[in-house]
């Protein structure tokens, strides 16, 4: 039976009127994209918290290198590692994530740094132990491969073609005297 004209427009004048559930239907409509905005903002902000860690540890690690005590210790890159490892809070998995670049140089002026991101934008680890010795010109770079998750929602920082931003930190600086003779370059 169907509905006289009359009633249908009463009924479509009292539904214009009712405002209950309106508030959840604009929550809905606007929700994704505060929540979206909402996790790009945290993400962007674990990264620059990852980033100043980093760069922490990578300047308390070449200061180990600068005045001598990773030469007079004779360590090794493995070493060093685990030195830097020992540094390293809980937002980085140590043993497997993070890369060892230490190079050392007659002057400032010979320093030659390759980026560590192909063409590809693929990562390449090619690290090297060389220390240095006394007034040497010593380049200490640290490498992390940072997962991403607000990317998979639109939001790309991504750097690397494996969905994942790398963290790079570097420490310049010159020898200080020590009386250790120079570690060997590996």
């Amino acid at each position: 039976m169907p509905l006289p004209a009359r009633s249908f427009a009463g009924l479509l004048r009292r539904f214009r009127r009712n405002r209950r559930g309106v508030t959840a239907v604009e929550f809905a409509m606007v929700a994704p994209l505060f929540f979206g905005l909402l996790f790009a903002i945290i993400e962007v902000a674990m990264i620059f918290l990852a980033s100043q860690v980093l760069e922490t540890v990578t300047q308390d690690s070449a200061r180990f290198v600068m005045t001598g005590q990773a030469q007079g210790l004779s360590y090794t890159q493995a070493q060093f590692k685990n030195y830097v490892c020992g540094r390293v809070s809980a937002l980085f998995d140590c043993t497997n994530g993070i890369f060892v670049d230490v190079r050392s140089y007659s002057s400032f002026g010979s320093v030659n740094i390759t980026p560590p991101i192909d063409s590809s934008n693929a990562f390449i680890p090619t690290t090297k132990w060389c220390p240095g010795k006394d007034g040497d010109v010593v380049v200490v770079r640290l490498y992390y491969q940072w997962p991403l998750f607000v990317t998979k929602l639109g939001f790309n920082v991504a750097n690397l073609a494996n969905g994942k931003r790398l963290l790079t930190a570097t420490a310049t600086f010159k020898n200080e005297p020590s009386g250790t003779a120079g570690a060997t370059c590996s």
